[in-house]
């Protein structure tokens, strides 16, 4: 069975669309028209991920996902109109899983969906991790590809699924550069309203994480004009 889905957002349009791609893929979804109803409805009938906009009447997408994360780390999608980065660094900032910014698919949000349900199963399961995991080493990095999840020095890195797409591209190909138009094919599946700038804001987003771990973080190189290159750390 399939997981439960909330989609809080005042444009009924939105609601519409979006929970019937979603009912489609499987999910059972209920649709909040402002956050004030969604936290209320979401306490007495609990779901599995939660989908936001940011601007909306009563209570906004910001301070709901700010009450959720008072009681709970139930997996939170932003999916807004608002595009300017402050807005996406404070979200993330919060505990925001990730950030989708639209005129965006369909597609892609049940991918996002489908990554952190899945991410949620493998956490949750008790069998050998030897069986369930593939995990990736390059130097000081170990990337779990079946768990989205990642350690730098034995210490957890917290990224978003979007952010864990990036950097799994990378490291997958150490000491070789990867076009930004690649990245985007990784992280967005060939999207094409996408643009080659947000890469370079979830790199810099990326390497932030790091870096406040391990001030000495070097791995994730620039070529200027040419994309991104994974050095494995000796």
């Amino acid at each position: 069975m399939k997981a439960k889905v909330a989609l809080v957002d005042d444009d009924r349009n939105v609601l519409t669309s979006v929970s019937e791609a979603l009912e489609n893929e499987g999910y059972t979804v209920t649709t909040y028209s402002d956050g004030e109803e969604a936290l209320a409805g979401m306490a007495a009938d609990p779901v599995d991920v939660a989908v936001l906009d940011i601007k909306m009447p009563k209570m906004d997408g910001m301070e709901l996902l700010r009450q959720i994360r008072k009681k709970s780390n139930l997996p939170v999608i932003f999916l807004t109109t608002k595009n300017e980065e402050i807005d996406e660094l404070i979200g993330l900032q919060m505990g925001a899983d990730d950030y989708i910014t639209q005129p965006a698919s369909n597609r892609l949000l049940i991918q996002r969906i489908n990554a952190l349900v899945r991410r949620i199963k493998l956490l949750n399961e008790t069998t050998d991790l030897e069986e369930t995991s593939l995990q990736m080493r390059r130097g000081s990095l170990l990337i779990d590809e079946a768990k989205h999840s990642c350690t730098w020095k034995d210490q957890p890195v917290t990224l978003t699924v979007t952010e864990f797409l990036i950097l799994s591209s990378l490291a997958n190909h150490p000491g070789h550069v990867r076009s930004r138009d690649q990245l985007l094919d990784a992280a967005f599946d060939g999207e094409n309203y996408v643009s080659d700038r947000t890469i370079d804001s979830h790199i810099k987003r990326i390497r932030r994480k790091f870096v406040m771990l391990d001030k000495t973080f070097s791995s994730i190189q620039t070529l200027y004009g040419i994309g991104y290159k994974y050095n494995e750390d000796s």
